[in-house]
């Protein structure tokens, strides 16, 4: 069976309206460049293998968080809860000035890497970068698990849908 040719490049607007559908969970992503830590709002992250412990996250191109992440080559990430929506708000904002973005955030440093993670988030990893791939506008970012915790058991998740973000309740 012979695949259809492509009849043309999928309109932006609607190919975001249609990924927009899939609910996915909201994470603050952080590093450090230079003694500066450099953080950012992501939803595009998964578990890739468990031997070894793997994840990844895309990184826009266009982000100053995209070159420093590449520089350090250690990250972390912190899974949000229900009531931290602010918190990714914040995060999600360009132009932040970089030696204040975390005056009144509950941070804590990782363990291995001094990478900032969020107090009170339902889960937190430190990762080591294990590979890069090209992913059009964005960087495809695999990393090497190095240490993890978790936050207090029962509480919701914050995830986004449909442009919105939105509370899942704890089971």
């Amino acid at each position: 069976m012979s695949l259809p040719e492509p009849s043309g490049i999928v309109p932006p607007g609607e190919f975001r309206a249609a990924l927009g559908q899939f609910a996915a969970g909201i994470l603050i992503m952080s590093t450090l460049q230079d003694g500066v830590a450099h953080a950012m709002t992501a939803n595009a992250f998964t578990s890739v293998s468990l031997d070894p412990p793997l994840v990844l996250v895309c990184v826009d191109k266009g982000v100053r968080m995209h070159d420093a992440v590449l520089d350090c080559g250690y990250w972390a990430v912190s899974v949000l809860a229900a009531d931290q929506q602010a918190l990714a708000a914040r995060f999600a904002r360009s132009g932040r000035d970089l030696l204040t973005q975390f005056d009144g955030v509950a941070i804590e440093s990782g363990p291995k890497t001094g990478c900032p993670v969020i107090a009170g988030s339902l889960s937190w990893l430190e990762c080591r970068t294990w590979a890069t791939y090209d992913g059009g506008d964005h960087t495809i970012v695999v990393g090497e698990v190095l240490s993890l915790g978790l936050g207090e058991p029962g509480r919701g998740a914050l995830i986004h849908h449909a442009s919105h973000y939105r509370e899942l309740p704890a089971s």
